[in-house]
């Protein structure tokens, strides 16, 4: 036995793998040359316990001479596999097994995003099978939402499902409820985990890691240590974290549309807002990293990208400018709009990046989201109506209709300066679809200030919206300086009403598309007619659907044939709702 060890250890480059059958001890030690030349045991230790299951034993150092001798107390109750792990691994030697990844992801497309990220992480780190339900997982990852207390409240459900199969483990293995290989640990990610981080670790156990949005690298570390009895949690925010150099691990494996993060972060401060708090300051990837990630996509076959950023349109690459320029200079708002922040390094712009993008990938789509109205300078609106393949959908979030909420929202812009902006849009840009955000029964909303903004839908007549009602969040500066003092029923009759007012008027944008014809990507079947029917989006992000049948091959014209997910269709439309147009395929381009 001491001969096979002997010959294991003298192999410093290599990871080797011994079976012990029988009750044994085997001691090891190594002489370590101190300045007093006195020997030293192993300079890091880890814990074993005896187990019928094998164990594993992981040792470490990076001043290991293969003429050294060691020497390390191991008992043996069965048959065990030993690991020794030496420094200077061959980089082809395979990982470990490390357990089965389960994750749930909530709130917005950024997070979304963030897991992907997180998984090519865990899968640099030797995990590498994802499975699809909870019962089957040693790690379940949650990857929460802060801003609404409805989300946050769907997280604390699922976290007590996940701490009844973590705590019960063994009736649940027994009775075929659960199939993991041990209890799973429980790991918060995302907003949520920076906005309440103390209060989920005290929650009876049932989180192991809370993780923040710029910690995920930490993410390996953080399970080890719940190995050796610790509690697991990194929420540090990032000035400089934008994951640039990480290739995300797609989690729609054959989809031919993918999100793209090019900013983190925010610096508005609106009063009613927890993302600066949670997500931390803004951000840029530097543009070189995300042509190459679109680089990647479009080889395996992705046809449109969305540009992602929490202020996505504030994109600001300043990291090839050594000198800082005087605050706020040559920084162009949209005309009216104003900002808390002050630029002091000013770099490539959204448009730099848009127009990089679009000239290199001219056959790709390319969306964008989330802007502010306040970064729509003119030349953005200028590229985005001379580029094909820049989609002509602006979200612009309104948030209300009123100036003086507007105001208690600290959002920078008056009623009159967004309609203003509303109108140099549509001239410049014609057939522009719009869509926005609402807030329903913000601080010290009145009637007359609601209705307000229910005649500015109506001005505006959008395209798609998404209305809410207010949700306090804690650490805001409306949380510090104002009363929540809107009834609950108040906010969501108001919000009923604001609902009602904007499938009245979005029916006008749907009815215009009636004849004319739109460039439609293929995403898949009618879900209601999946034999017969297609379905994709438009340049505008209208919901299309035609008839599948054989139609001329713009590359090919004596060619017919059906049209498959990825093509460009063209599609004359014929009729219309509040949610979908109709049409007949003509082409595919």
């Amino acid at each position: 036995m001491a001969s096979s060890l002997s010959s294991i250890i003298n192999q410093p480059h290599t990871v080797q793998r011994l079976k012990l059958h029988c009750p044994s001890c085997v001691t090891i030690f190594r002489k370590h040359k101190h300045k007093h030349n006195a020997s030293f045991p192993l300079p890091r230790t880890y814990a074993y316990r005896a187990s019928p299951r094998p164990l594993t034993l992981i040792t470490a150092s990076r001043s290991f001479s293969h003429s050294n001798n060691w020497r390390i107390p191991l008992s043996v109750t069965s048959s065990l596999e030993l690991l020794l792990l030496l420094p200077n691994l061959n980089p082809n030697t395979e990982a470990p097994p490390t357990g089965r990844i389960y994750h749930e992801t909530y709130g917005c497309q950024m997070n979304v995003n963030d897991m992907e990220i997180v998984l090519s992480i865990m899968k640099n780190a030797g995990y590498s099978e994802v499975v699809s339900v909870p019962e089957s997982a040693e790690i379940i990852f949650i990857n929460t939402c802060a801003i609404r207390d409805n989300a946050e409240q769907k997280v604390w459900q699922r976290l007590d499902y996940f701490w009844f199969l973590k705590r019960h483990w063994k009736s649940n293995v027994a009775t075929g409820r659960a199939q993991s290989l041990r209890p799973p640990k429980v790991v918060v990610l995302g907003c949520m985990a920076e906005r309440l981080k103390e209060k989920i670790l005290d929650a009876d156990k049932m989180v192991d890691v809370v993780c923040g949005p710029d910690a995920y690298r930490d993410l390996p570390r953080l399970l080890e240590e719940v190995d050796y009895g610790q509690k697991g949690i990194n929420t540090l925010l990032s000035l400089e974290e934008t994951y640039a150099d990480i290739n995300p691990v797609r989690i729609s494996k054959n989809s031919i549309s993918a999100f793209v993060s090019v900013m983190r972060g925010c610096n508005n401060m609106c009063s009613f807002c927890i993302v600066p708090f949670t997500r931390g300051r803004e951000r840029s990837r530097p543009v070189e990293s995300i042509v190459r990630e679109v680089a990647e996509l479009w080889k395996e076959g992705v046809k449109e990208v969305t540009l992602l950023g929490q202020n996505v349109n504030s994109y600001n690459d300043a990291s090839g400018i050594e000198k800082e320029v005087e605050s706020g200079s040559n920084w162009k708002l949209s005309e009216g709009f104003a900002s808390i922040s002050k630029v002091k390094k000013m770099g490539l712009r959204f448009s730099d990046l848009l127009d990089r993008l679009s000239l290199e990938f001219p056959e790709m789509r390319f969306r964008f989201t989330s802007p502010h109205p306040k970064d729509f300078p003119d030349e953005l609106l200028y590229l985005m109506r001379e580029r094909h393949n820049i989609c002509k959908l602006i979200h612009l979030p309104a948030q209300s209709g009123n100036s003086t909420v507007l105001e208690r929202m600290r959002r920078g812009y008056t009623r009159e300066a967004y309609l203003d902006l509303v109108q140099k849009i549509r001239s410049i840009i014609p057939d522009v679809a719009l869509s926005s955000d609402f807030i329903c029964g913000f601080c010290g909303e009145t009637e007359e200030e609601h209705a307000d903004t229910l005649t500015l839908v109506k001005a505006v007549v959008y395209d798609m919206a998404f209305m809410f009602a207010y949700s306090m969040r804690e650490k805001t500066h409306a949380h510090r300086n104002y009363v929540d003092d809107v009834p609950e029923e108040t906010k969501q009759r108001r919000l009923t009403e604001l609902i009602e007012t904007f499938r009245q008027s979005t029916g006008k944008c749907y009815d215009s598309q009636i004849g004319t014809i739109q460039l439609v990507l293929v995403e898949g079947p009618n879900r209601r007619a999946p034999d017969s029917e297609l379905m994709g989006k438009s340049d505008k992000g209208h919901r299309v659907l035609f008839v599948n049948l054989p139609i001329p091959d713009r590359e090919d014209v004596n060619t017919k044939r059906n049209p498959v997910i990825g093509d460009f269709v063209e599609v004359r439309i014929t009729r219309s709702t509040r949610a979908s147009l109709f049409g007949e395929a003509l082409a595919i381009n």
